[in-house]
């Protein structure tokens, strides 16, 4: 499959079958993580493949995930180390894992408040100088959803997103439209972005097109409140390393080469915050 594929396959699983995961298929997974360190801002994290046999899966019961996740025996779990924009930089990080693990038809969910942190931070022997933002379980997605999983799926209307207009905008404030013929070969990347996961589906990327240039401004449409529960962790712009990385990836693959820039850049609106630009070779 290509990226752009795998992007809009990839699905969140709360329910797992107890199928086993091939040993080849850990391999190569484990291998991709420890190979994983590309990052937009430089940030360094590291992520590792945690299976837990039968023997422990009464303690994961008590690490994770208060009856959200069923099933699950595999999680990938990282750590990032403290500075400004380790939040996306771990998010790009971990996106590019669910991506793999999807190439390989395995589900995941990106989970961010329903789990222990400190229970998967010891398993991992987080550094003081680290954060654990988010974790994913890993397997083979059964057949029938769990009560739970339908539920979550219903209230966070997991299968929507919103539309083009909502999200992307030109310059002057106006909406982007996909039929735009100007925007040509970007059209994919910015459908790639809308397909992202998100904490809850909020969806808080904002994107704006700098007229006729090859430049896109990413903005953070922060949702008020959100993320006072949890300490260090802003959940919100792991969602935004998401994005980048879905963009930067499809992009990529269609051979539209480019890079990340960081201009000074005021809010946009009351509570869009300037985070980084796409800027086109």
């Amino acid at each position: 499959m290509t990226v752009i594929e795998v992007i809009k396959r990839r699905k969140s699983c709360r329910t797992y079958s107890r199928q086993t995961i091939e040993p080849w298929k850990l391999a190569e997974l484990r291998k991709f993580l420890a190979s994983n360190n590309e990052a937009p801002f430089g940030s360094r994290f590291r992520f590792h493949l945690l299976d837990f046999d039968e023997l422990e899966i009464g303690e994961l019961r008590k690490l994770t995930t208060y009856g959200v996740i069923q099933g699950a025996r595999h999680f990938v779990v990282g750590a990032v180390e403290k500075q400004p924009k380790a939040m996306e930089d771990f998010g790009y990080g971990m996106e590019r894992n669910i991506l793999k693990a999807t190439s390989l038809e395995l589900g995941t969910c990106i989970l961010g408040g329903t789990f222990k942190r400190s229970g998967f931070a010891d398993k991992i022997k987080m550094r003081k100088d680290e954060v654990l933002p988010v974790i994913s379980p890993i397997g083979y997605p059964r057949d029938n959803m769990s009560f739970t999983d339908r539920v979550f799926r219903l209230v966070a209307a997991s299968d929507r997103r919103k539309p083009w207009d909502e999200l992307f905008y030109h310059d002057n404030g106006d909406a982007l439209s996909p039929e735009a013929p100007e925007l040509e070969e970007y059209k994919t990347p910015l459908e790639c972005v809308r397909l992202a996961p998100s904490a809850s589906n909020k969806q808080p990327w904002r994107i704006v097109w700098a007229g006729d240039s090859k430049i896109f401004h990413f903005y953070l449409k922060r949702t008020p409140g959100y993320e006072k529960l949890i300490k260090e962790i802003k959940l919100q712009n792991v969602d935004m390393g998401i994005a980048l990385c879905h963009f930067q990836l499809s992009a990529k693959e269609l051979g539209l080469n480019g890079s990340w820039s960081v201009f000074n850049l005021e809010r946009r609106k009351e509570n869009w915050e300037y985070l980084a630009s796409w800027v086109g070779h």
